[in-house]
């Protein structure tokens, strides 16, 4: 009777070791197919396009998303902000959702709009005109009649905005206000014209972008103040002047995060970090250059154009993380027509399609449509694919 009750329980152990085995070696197979999968994925750029569409169902087409229907006779002006689109026309904006819902209406009243957003906040003012209103969330959080005419307008994630100003005694006029829309200084200058502002995140500087065209050559500048210094006495918070060579002609300053301000010239990416010195991340040397953005999170980003026939040519993005500088390519057999950046997401307008990427080179999503694209609008998990009639909307 014992050795009966001894081999069953021997039986068992037996059993369940084997199933032990079994399934340890299922694990690893799993394990060695999803490793293949996944060096295939990154290596072949075939294999990689075919999964992305029939696997990971990043191909969408036009039709068949949620969209916002537009009437062609009113010249409606497209916007992405936050996560919605806003549509301004006949001096109403009206701003939908990711499913296309009206969420809200609301009475701006600007014909020839000028605008710049981040993640939280909208600003549009009127070009040549002196109407600005700031658009937080849903809502208008302020709104502002000013002196002179506005050429530019920047905010920053905290609702910070800097108008720029022409038309008057000065060159250039800058104003800062808060969140509150209160004044917290200005700033004049006589002999240079302001092409890009930017306000660090902290609140606590403003940065701007001037070419000096007085001399005999071109000149720009870059000049940091001291915003709490400025509030006290502009004329003694210009904390840094950083001045550029003789052939570099700035185009656009950007602040990301850490303090770090990106600076775009028409041949180079610069870097000028928090404890005041300068880096450069990326020239263009002897590249085709199509298009240059630093407007995202961490990142900058150039398109090169290399022919790749005799009638073809492809697009090669490079993508530097200007924290760390390491740097990503995403290679697409088709020229570009046009890039949106925004966050994390580069949007690369191919005429016809739209590929989606972030700034780790992936792709995320591929947008596959019937006719020429003419403009995209871009924001944090949302784009707007617009055409005459109406607004496709990605949801990204």
């Amino acid at each position: 009777m014992k050795d009966f009750w001894k081999e069953t329980s021997e039986q068992k152990t037996k059993k369940i070791n084997k199933k032990k085995i079994i399934i340890s070696v299922i694990i690893l197979i799993l394990l060695i197919a999803l490793v293949t999968i996944s060096l295939i994925y990154v290596k072949n750029k075939n294999a990689r396009n075919w999964i992305d569409k029939n696997i990971l169902r990043k191909e969408i087409t036009q039709n068949n998303l949620p969209t916002i229907e537009l009437e062609e006779s009113d010249n409606s002006q497209v916007y992405a902000f936050n996560k919605y689109i806003g549509v301004l026309s006949n001096n109403n904006f009206d701003i939908y959702d990711v499913t296309g819902k009206k969420e809200n209406s609301l009475n701006i009243e600007i014909t020839k709009p000028i605008f710049n957003f981040n993640s939280r906040h909208l600003i549009v003012a009127e070009e040549k005109g002196q109407k600005l209103y700031l658009i937080s969330d849903k809502d208008i959080a302020w709104e502002k009649s000013i002196e002179g005419n506005i050429a530019q307008v920047t905010v920053n994630k905290n609702g910070y905005v800097a108008v720029t100003i022409v038309d008057t005694s000065y060159k250039t006029v800058v104003e800062l206000y808060n969140n509150l829309g209160e004044l917290q200084f200005k700033t004049f200058l006589s002999t240079t014209r302001v092409v890009a502002t930017s306000i660090s995140e902290d609140n606590k500087y403003l940065a701007l972008a001037e070419i000096d065209t007085s001399g005999t050559i071109i000149q720009s500048n870059i000049k940091i103040f001291s915003i709490e210094e400025a509030k006290v006495k502009a004329e003694n918070s210009n904390k840094k002047t950083y001045t550029g060579g003789n052939n570099d002609l700035i185009t656009n300053i950007k602040y990301q995060e850490k303090g770090k301000l990106i600076c775009l010239y028409t041949d180079k990416i610069t870097v000028i970090k928090s404890d005041d010195t300068v880096e450069t991340i990326s020239e263009n040397n002897d590249k085709k250059i199509a298009f240059a953005s630093i407007e995202l999170a961490n990142a900058s980003a150039t398109v090169e154009e290399k022919s790749s026939g005799l009638f073809t040519a492809d697009s090669i993005v490079n993508i530097i993380n200007t924290e760390n500088k390491s740097k990503f390519t995403y290679t697409t057999e088709s020229v570009t027509k046009e890039i949106y950046t925004n966050n994390n997401i580069i949007a690369l307008n191919l005429g016809s399609e739209v590929e989606f990427i972030n700034t780790n080179g992936w792709l995320n999503k591929k947008y596959v449509a019937e006719q020429e694209i003419t403009n995209i609008v871009l924001a944090n998990s949302i784009a707007g694919i617009v055409y005459r009639d109406r607004i496709e909307i990605v949801n990204l």
